[in-house]
């Protein structure tokens, strides 16, 4: 059974969704088998070629160490989409959980999960993961501890406020009257139809982990040096903006265009489902 790709078909999909689709899958392919694309061994060190500007040999030029600005950002690609995954993977699975319990039961237990939004809300959430960070040490599983522990209750207020509708709607008092189980009312037929908001919001939050990983990465919160990661990039070259702006320009023109992938997707896949409805 042979199976054909209908441009047509494609065509279809919005152009939000099919950029975001390309530039993600780019960046899956690089950070999947980076050293086939990246020229040189991103910690290889040269110093005689010690903050070269851009050129043949150096697309991106060379950094205070001499390593290739353009295999490093190549490189970082693997680091930073396990951030994008490992950092929101937890909170959306677990927020997704406790917000459909939580929008099920209502009561007493929605109003405790309100005290704890209420909590985590009033800090700033950067704030916040720093500050966590900052306890437990640097480094990514630190990092992902700390963006999970307090991101999981965006997914779970986003969830618990789409049971709520479901479960008022004349499916789920058919479930109940037929005598199904509460979990699987929950789980089999009330979630399901309450997850789309989640899984785009899932996809914006990727693009945010990026830039938190990055910017934890530049405080030295994140990745540590000499891993090549685009917020540890950008702070290798903050010293060298006036002589060699390429050190931190490519990394951060890397981050843009992949956070842009995310949203792209994100609010194609919006539309998408939007239309489905």
């Amino acid at each position: 059974m042979t199976v054909t790709l209908n441009p047509a078909r494609l065509l279809r999909f919005p152009r939000a969704f099919l950029f975001g689709a390309a530039i993600l899958l780019t960046s899956v392919i690089l950070a999947a088998v980076p050293s086939v694309f990246a020229p040189y061994d991103p910690l290889m060190m040269d110093y005689v070629n010690l903050l070269a500007p851009p050129s043949a040999a150096h697309p991106f030029g060379t950094d205070n160490f001499g390593r290739d600005v353009l295999s490093r950002v190549i490189h970082a690609y693997t680091i930073d989409m396990q951030i994008a995954l490992f950092a929101t993977l937890f909170p959306f699975i677990f927020g997704t959980i406790v917000g459909a319990i939580v929008g099920y039961v209502g009561g007493v237990t929605e109003a405790i999960f309100g005290r704890i939004v209420d909590a985590v809300i009033t800090f700033p959430f950067l704030v916040l993961v720093i500050a966590i960070v900052s306890v437990l040490g640097p480094g990514l599983i630190n990092m992902y501890i700390a963006i999970g522990v307090v991101g999981w209750v965006f997914y779970a207020r986003i969830i618990a406020a789409e049971v709520k509708v479901q479960k008022r709607l004349d499916y789920a008092d058919a479930g109940r009257a037929m005598g199904y189980t509460h979990s699987r009312i929950i789980f089999r037929h009330l979630l399901p139809n309450a997850i789309t908001p989640a899984v785009v919001y899932w996809m914006t939050d990727m693009a945010l982990a990026i830039l938190l990983g990055s910017s934890l990465g530049y405080l030295g919160l994140g990745a540590q040096p000499p891993a090549a990661e685009w917020g540890v990039q950008i702070a290798d070259g903050k010293n060298f903006m006036a002589t060699a702006w390429w050190i931190s320009v490519f990394p951060g023109i890397a981050i843009v265009i992949t956070g842009l992938g995310f949203s792209l997707l994100g609010d194609g896949l919006a539309e998408i489902l939007r239309g489905r409805k």
